[in-house]
């Protein structure tokens, strides 16, 4: 249903204002294949579904520079974040995998390509997604002594908030005078200009926004970039921008589905919170960059939270959600 209202409200928009929804329609057509997969693939393979949607990552990383949104075919992987994306959800993928084995050595040999893909990232030199890989690591390794998943869903939920906000401040030109600067040195002026004639068209067309696709017909700052993409290189600010404080709900709503899947999901807890913070890390890079562009990122968004989410025909080991404990530690009636 959140899936189909953000197709349904794209369309809206975009017939209202003569957009062009197919980015948005291609992304959640992606999410929702991507999903579909995963689940499949993670009720027959737990462990190897994950793990080859880490080598797959991992492999496309490296090997496939021309990864780009748009008809461009000798560029490499486009954006910083896209390439964060795709190594965190690699990481993310391979420590899912490990969680879920049973054999000692299986673990050790999935928690090793783990550290690989942050090797990666620093050998890449991408900053973000070794500091996103690393946080997922050390994530997947206290996920085991969580007692409580929905404390820590809800956790996840507030550090993608304050990403956000931490965005819209930035834009708003709300920040002290020592953190503007700060800001503006790590994401460059030209972004944070994106930024503020994004949020400048949201509060002008905060019902509905520009129409999808249309930013850089509205945006002075885009227009006149070397290489414009028509993007504020924000997926928070484009919705508002392009749709409206709608589709800003209807964003959150998708991720908020995403979140609320793993609190209830029947696997194990270090599995549901591995893949959480993930999607965090990815939702992060989201709001800052422009990585939801990329049908590898949201295609694997959906790869991974369908095999977080998907229900094993074989028994995992470790307590579920779905098996409530007594106090007593037996299995409750």
């Amino acid at each position: 249903m959140v899936l189909g209202a953000c197709a349904t409200w794209s369309l809206i928009t975009g017939t209202l204002h003569d957009g062009r929804p197919e980015g948005v329609l291609l992304a959640v057509l992606a999410v929702a294949a991507g999903y579909a997969t995963g689940r499949i693939c993670g009720a027959l393979l737990p462990v190897a579904a994950p793990c080859a949607g880490a080598l797959a990552g991992l492999g496309l990383t490296l090997a496939v520079p021309g990864l780009v949104p748009g008809p461009q075919f000798a560029a490499p992987l486009g954006h910083a974040g896209a390439t964060a994306a795709v190594l965190t959800l690699s990481a993310g993928a391979a420590c899912c995998a490990a969680r879920a084995a049973s054999a000692p050595a299986l673990r050790f040999a999935l928690g090793a390509l783990a550290v690989a893909v942050a090797v990666a990232a620093a050998v890449l030199g991408s900053a973000v997604g070794l500091a996103c890989c690393g946080a997922v690591l050390l994530v997947s390794a206290a996920a085991g002594r969580v007692r409580r998943r929905g404390a820590a869903v809800a956790g996840l939920a507030a550090a993608a908030a304050g990403v956000a906000g931490l965005a819209w401040a930035v834009a708003a030109r709300v920040l002290p005078a020592g953190l503007a600067v700060a800001a503006e040195g790590r994401l460059t002026r030209h972004r944070i200009e994106l930024w503020r004639d994004a949020l400048r068209l949201a509060h002008r067309n905060t019902g509905l926004g520009v129409g999808p696709g249309r930013f850089v017909e509205f945006s002075p700052v885009a227009a006149q970039s070397l290489q414009p993409d028509g993007k504020p290189h924000s997926a928070l600010l484009q919705q508002a921008a392009e749709q409206g404080l709608t589709g800003v709900l209807l964003l959150a709503a998708a991720y908020g589905w995403l979140l609320h899947a793993l609190w209830r999901t029947a696997r194990p807890t270090p599995v549901a919170l591995t893949a959480g913070a993930v999607l965090t890390a990815v939702a992060a890079i989201a709001a800052v960059g422009n990585a939801l562009s990329f049908t590898a990122v949201t295609v694997g968004v959906g790869l991974l939270a369908g095999t977080a989410t998907a229900r094993p025909l074989a028994e995992e080991p470790g307590p579920s959600v779905a098996e409530p404990v007594s106090r007593r530690g037996r299995p409750a009636p």
